[in-house]
């Protein structure tokens, strides 16, 4: 029984040995508050300096075009009033837009935006030209993914503003 009690030190309950080394909880919450940190400030500096990941306006100079939010929203609503209303559709050889027959294709007047919301390098614009009361835009000119459309058109004299989404493959 003597040589048990030998081997046991003298110690609290709960306190290492003397010599025995380790890390106690408040030195494990600093460590991980340290490592939380380093991996948020190492996403923070990987997304500011890849382009990949640029974050740039969709219009230039957003407060103007606020500013005239309400005018839009007239020619938006002027669009949705047609009975018969021009379409936008993706087909295999790129994006179709067909007008009704009711509209005169001559007297037609406007253009047709594209809008990349992931890359604004790839915007264009182009006039409105139909026809047989059609435009065809070739997938050649789109990239594959999502492009927000904008059509701004007159006819006798009254502006339509038409937006569509589209995916292409």
């Amino acid at each position: 029984m003597e040589n048990n009690n030998l081997n046991k030190q003298n110690t609290p309950v709960g306190v290492p040995p003397s010599g025995a080394r380790g890390l106690n909880w408040g030195t494990g919450i600093v460590i991980a508050f340290a490592l939380f940190i380093t991996f948020i400030l190492y996403f923070i500096i990987k997304v500011q300096m890849d382009s990949k990941y640029d974050n740039e306006l969709v219009v230039e100079e957003y407060y103007k075009h606020d500013a005239k939010f309400g005018d839009e929203m007239a020619r938006v609503q002027n669009a949705q009033d047609l009975p018969q209303k021009p379409t936008i559709n993706s087909a295999s050889e790129g994006i179709i837009i067909v007008f009704p027959a009711v509209f005169v294709s001559k007297e037609i007047r406007g253009k047709v935006s594209f809008y990349r919301p992931s890359d604004k390098k790839f915007d264009f614009e182009i006039p409105i030209s139909l026809s047989n009361s059609a435009m065809n835009i070739p997938k050649e000119r789109l990239l594959g993914g999502r492009w927000d459309i904008n059509m701004e058109w007159q006819y006798d004299g009254k502006p339509y503003l038409t937006k569509e989404v589209i995916y292409i493959n």
